[in-house]
């Protein structure tokens, strides 16, 4: 799998940025595999999945009904001077797995960050049975994270996301 399969549609990213939710935003769903499982009224009852991590990471990875499709956001002060809007080239890598691509500078809360989004369910599915997501830009390490859990959160979403019709 490419992330041409993963392409990152601006208009539909630049309109997530528009409306991405804060945390009091959130409405909570469960927990699953050590995720927040939540619904983002602002994204048309899209369901995430969230989770904070020690490299001081905060990722959501969700459905933006709004648009259709379904993003991974990724806020760490490690991305530094990000400026909401403009594109980014990044790479993820997960496992030992590389994907080439491009994402939207955003702020979560204050936090920079990325979003990406992606119109495959190839990319959940991939995602899930991973161990390891490491985010890269101008092939320095961002952020890494420990995907531990994430399959049972993924299909909580999805669970959740059925239930929102």
């Amino acid at each position: 799998m490419s992330l041409s399969l993963l392409k990152l549609a601006a208009a539909c990213g630049l309109a997530l940025l528009s409306t991405a939710a804060t945390a009091q935003d959130l409405v909570p769903y469960s927990e699953a595999g050590g995720w927040a499982v939540e619904v983002d009224p602002t994204l048309g009852n899209g369901c995430l999945l969230s989770s904070d991590f020690e490299d001081g990471s905060h990722v959501r990875i969700g459905f933006d009904r709004t648009a259709g499709n379904g993003y991974v956001a990724a806020a760490n002060d490690a991305w530094g001077d990000i400026t909401d809007g403009t594109e980014y080239p990044i790479s993820f890598m997960l496992d030992d797995e590389k994907y080439d691509g491009s994402a939207i500078g955003m702020h979560l809360d204050g936090v920079p960050g990325v979003v990406v989004t992606f119109d495959s369910i190839d990319f959940l599915t991939d995602l899930a049975a991973r161990n390891t997501l490491v985010l890269q830009t101008e092939g320095a390490d961002v952020m890494a994270i420990d995907l531990s859990g994430t399959d049972e959160a993924i299909t909580e979403t999805i669970a959740c996301q059925d239930e929102q019709g």
